[in-house]
């Protein structure tokens, strides 16, 4: 049994990457880690040229995820919240799930997941848009977890003038920003814990299904 990790942040090292690799870290069975970052994966441009064969088209970077995808038991997919959703790059990536849809495919479907938001302020909203793709492809979603993770913000020079910025709006204006202030998921146990505990209850559940077949 494998557990395929996916990190739909642009950025490596990222927050979202850190509490997919948490999940992944409990989990007694195989697992394998993804990040999208740097890749190309373009939208669902809806042509249905997936519809004879449940493959998509599109040739991208995509192309040579796909059969990791199929292969794998279950997912533990993670992404961060831009304006109050989960990140383009992620929604690409899950667009193109679609492939799999047709006829009732069994590509994906019957298959676990786990699904990880992360936010400056609100890290729940990338994690339910996780869920509803993962109800479109009729994967189980077993349990979500949520961190905060640093704002853009916090490094882009102008954070504590900048009045429409992240600083101003989740610390109010002239907070300064301090090694203490930025989000760290090391600082979050709460978080780190629901990841572990997630972890070890999709591993138990793959035991199950191992056993039963």
């Amino acid at each position: 049994m494998k557990v395929l990790g996916i990190s739909g942040s642009p950025r490596q090292g990222s927050t979202t990457d850190q509490l997919v690799k948490e999940v992944l870290s409990t989990v007694d069975c195989s697992t394998e880690f993804i990040s999208l970052a740097g890749k190309t994966i373009h939208p669902c441009r809806a042509c249905l040229g997936c519809v004879k064969d449940n493959t998509c088209v599109i040739k991208d970077d995509l192309t040579q995820l796909r059969q990791t995808i199929v292969s794998a038991d279950a997912y533990v997919i993670g992404a961060p919240n831009f304006f109050s959703m989960l990140n383009g790059l992620s929604h690409c990536f899950l667009e193109r799930w679609y492939q799999f849809r047709h006829r009732e495919g069994s590509a994906v479907s019957a298959k676990l997941g786990v699904a990880v938001g992360v936010g400056g302020g609100m890290p729940e909203p990338p994690a339910e848009n996780i869920k509803k793709f993962f109800e479109y492809n009729r994967i189980e979603c077993i349990g979500s977890v949520c961190a905060q993770g640093p704002a853009c913000c916090f490094t882009c020079g102008y954070g504590e003038t900048c009045k429409v910025g992240a600083i101003h709006m989740f610390y109010g204006p002239d907070t300064k920003i301090t090694p203490e202030l930025i989000p760290d998921l090391a600082k979050q146990p709460d978080p780190i814990a629901e990841a572990h505990r997630l972890g070890a209850e999709l591993g138990r559940r793959l035991k199950g299904f191992a056993q039963a077949t």
